[in-house]
């Protein structure tokens, strides 16, 4: 098993002012609605409905909200961590890493379906792209730039 003398942690939070300015319009109108509702006469296909959007959009708001993107590099390899998702690759498992630009693709959170496979981002436009042995792939998304170059070029090296 290959070993290289790193550590790395990143926690990324998606805590840009205005999509945290539509989540609290969005709870605001779900608050609303439930007050509406509850002043109309509806049917029970009507209230599971209202009930059944409720809950997704609360879900959707929490999710949003609370959203975090760790990723931990260590002498094993690289783990990712988000709602849903904990991904873990040892070092032999590697085929290529590069830290990149990758432009905008689409919006922030789990993004499939990339030219670089899935990205995991919050916010800007670096990340380490890898390509594992197995030709899958996928992007994490950075704040710390120059700490993950050094980071594959230690890889490269070994």
């Amino acid at each position: 098993m290959t070993t290289i003398n790193v550590s790395f942690n990143e926690e990324q939070r998606i805590n840009q002012w205005w999509l945290k300015l539509i989540l609290l319009v969005t709870l605001g109108t779900l608050v609303y609605a439930i007050y509406d509702f509850a002043q109309t006469d509806t049917t029970a296909t009507e209230q599971i409905s209202f009930y059944a959007g409720l809950v997704l959009g609360f879900a959707a708001i929490m999710l949003v909200w609370f959203w975090k993107l760790t990723t931990r590099i260590d002498n094993y390899g690289i783990t990712v961590k988000c709602p849903l998702v904990h991904k873990k690759v040892n070092w032999d498992d590697i085929q290529s890493l590069e830290v990149l630009d990758y432009g905008f693709v689409g919006g922030w959170g789990i993004r499939i379906w990339t030219k670089y496979g899935t990205v995991y981002n919050t916010s800007g436009r670096i990340g380490m792209a890898i390509v594992l042995k197995n030709k899958k792939k996928f992007l994490v998304g950075t704040q710390k730039e120059s700490e993950l170059k050094t980071i594959v070029e230690k890889w490269k090296n070994t």
